[in-house]
């Protein structure tokens, strides 16, 4: 057991504190909560967009359908498809090295990957929050003069994130754990560092173990918060 205990001390020691490998795990997550910050704005804008769009092309009486506003849905409908139906990795070494194969940005390249696939997700979860919300609300609010954006951003989506919430908190959660995989292009996120470190000490359990609890923390973080801004969603509800 004393054995067991001095080698796990000594793997320790060289993973973390040998060198100052610690400010490298450091630096790797603070990487990655860059890319998931940044894929998380690209993904609510589009996911908007493109639930706003969809929204309001199924809400179109069949006497009034626009031919443009029918192209833009289609295009929205081939971008959720392709996305949704790819694997994530796939769609990184796409943009990795076919289309930005020039581009040393890897963060740059890594935050709109992340963000174009989240985009697709998040403009599911909010369309159906969308289609939770009474089809009265929108006629209440076209009737008082409002156009379609102002009732959508004023009363709709509104109500629709409260609706929403749960499933968009989950979205982030898989979004920072996603950043994983950004190691197919050479980005040095935390477990870029954990692998590095592992090719130099020889030494997989501690690293990979410690990146693990690491992920875990932050993930048990996040689903706190979810939960206290779920509640006091719930409390300004009832006031």
């Amino acid at each position: 057991m004393g054995t067991l205990f001095s080698d796990l001390a000594s793997q320790f020691h060289q993973s973390f504190i040998e060198a100052d490998r610690w400010q490298r795990y450091l630096a790797g997550i603070g990487v990655s909560f860059t890319v998931t910050l940044g894929a998380l704005c690209i993904g609510v804008i589009l996911g908007i967009l493109v639930a706003v769009i969809r929204t309001l092309h199924d809400q179109q009486r069949s006497t009034d359908r626009r031919v443009l506003l029918g192209i833009i849905n289609k295009i929205c409908e081939f971008y959720t498809t392709v996305i949704r139906g790819t694997p994530m990795m796939v769609q990184l070494l796409i943009m990795g090295f076919v289309i930005f194969r020039s581009s040393r940005n890897l963060v740059g390249v890594a935050i709109l990957s992340l963000g174009i696939n989240s985009g697709a997700y998040t403009a599911e979860i909010i369309r159906s929050g969308i289609m939770s919300i009474d089809p009265g609300q929108m006629e209440a609010g076209r009737s008082l003069g409002m156009d379609y954006i102002t009732v959508m951003k004023d009363i709709i989506i509104p109500q629709a994130i409260k609706n929403i919430l749960p499933a968009l908190g989950n979205e982030l959660i898989t979004l920072f754990k996603d950043t994983s995989l950004v190691t197919v292009i050479g980005l040095t996120d935390l477990t870029k560092a954990a692998q590095q470190i592992q090719a130099k000490t020889y030494q997989a359990f501690m690293p990979y173990i410690g990146i693990a609890i690491m992920y875990l923390t932050v993930v048990m973080i996040l689903t706190k918060l979810q939960g206290i801004l779920e509640r006091r969603m719930r409390q300004s509800d009832r006031r």
